[in-house]
């Protein structure tokens, strides 16, 4: 239902990160701020070709996939130009992920690769290459989809950081 949410450039990725932050980091934490901007980036529509050549070969992760062509500006905004619904109960305005999605777009070079019913995966042309900047980006990450860090395989900011985000050419989000 596109129609009931708003408009991706109606919010500041930052704030939006913030308010996930301070609903879901423990008590008392700070909202570390949003990363720097990764240097180096390769082509990101060549990263995400790439990607999805990977993920659709023989042995990929996505079963049974659909392409779609979506009218969005930009890759960041395709969910909420189609009215996904994946994230609910985290946030019902979909515009708000678009936001942080744009932001990512414009620092890391993501560019959106699958939806499914309750995940998001994007490719990534300028992953971070050291720890420090790693957390900072597993930071953004956590309070934009704490699933990822309280239901997943790596329960810490740095194990998150270490084993999901450094180098990582892929980002994987769920909400349950």
């Amino acid at each position: 239902m596109p129609g009931e949410v708003s408009y991706p450039g109606d919010h500041d990725a930052e704030e939006v990160l913030a308010e996930y932050w301070e609903e879901h980091a423990a008590q008392g934490e700070a909202w570390p701020g949003p990363a720097d901007a990764a240097p180096g980036a390769q082509a990101p529509d060549t990263v995400a070709a790439g990607t999805a050549d990977a993920l659709l070969g023989d042995g990929g992760p996505l079963k049974d996939p659909r392409l779609a062509l979506v009218p969005a500006r930009r890759s960041a905004d395709i969910p909420t130009a189609i009215g996904w619904t994946g994230p609910a109960d985290h946030d019902g305005d979909t515009a708000r992920i678009s936001a942080v999605l744009r932001s990512w777009e414009d620092r890391f070079g993501l560019r959106l690769i699958a939806l499914g019913f309750d995940h998001l995966l994007v490719s990534v042309a300028a992953p971070p290459t050291t720890l420090a900047d790693a957390e900072a980006i597993a930071a953004e990450h956590f309070a934009f989809c704490p699933d990822n860090i309280h239901q997943g395989t790596h329960p810490t900011l740095r194990a998150y950081a270490e084993h999901q985000v450094l180098n990582q050419r892929t980002w994987h989000f769920w909400w349950d």
